[in-house]
């Protein structure tokens, strides 16, 4: 078992530590990606409040219906662009996030289990005679903090799987064709 009961904390804090990580790094994304979202969502606002303006003029200053009908007309056709454009922004950007919390979650596991290898080393290289019982119900309580740590990282990669799902269900909503070709 451990030698003293430092041993114990400080391998406890290690794992508190690199749960703590893992969190702040996909907390982090995950604003980033929010920020990015509303910017797009602002910029696209701003641009959709100017297009209608310039096209609400060049509409009143028609001289007949006619032409008043194809200003309209032309005004209809940047707009079906922009919105595929705007698709393929938020894409982007939801890649970027799922690409970010596919690294920092992997490289986290990869260091969790480092340090609970060196953990699980620790205790059974000092183990007394007749302790094996209590070996096991450390080893047994550090898998199970492991394996809470990869369903937290689990649970994370379903949330953002969940987000692009909504966020593609929107896009064809707003543009049928487009969310076909992809």
């Amino acid at each position: 078992m451990f030698t003293n009961p430092e041993q114990f904390a400080s391998a406890t804090k290690t794992l508190f530590e690199l749960q703590m990580m893992t969190f702040n790094a996909l907390t982090s994304k995950a604003v980033q990606g929010v920020q990015q979202v509303v910017a797009l969502n602002m910029a696209t606002a701003k641009d959709k409040v100017e297009e209608s303006m310039a096209a609400g003029k060049e509409i009143s200053q028609a001289k007949d219906p006619k032409a008043a009908l194809a200003a309209a007309a032309t005004a209809a056709k940047p707009a079906m662009g922009a919105a595929v454009e705007y698709g393929s922004q938020i894409k982007v950007i939801m890649d970027d996030i799922r690409s970010e919390f596919t690294q920092a979650a992997d490289a986290h596991i990869v260091e969790a289990k480092s340090a609970l290898t060196a953990l699980i080393y620790d205790v059974t290289q000092n183990v007394k005679p007749g302790s094996e019982n209590a070996v096991e119900i450390i080893k047994k309580a550090i898998d199970n903090a492991f394996q809470g740590y990869e369903q937290v990282t689990q649970a994370t990669r379903q949330a953002v799987q969940t987000v692009e799902a909504q966020i593609a269900q929107a896009t064809a909503q707003v543009m049928p064709g487009a969310a076909k070709d992809k």
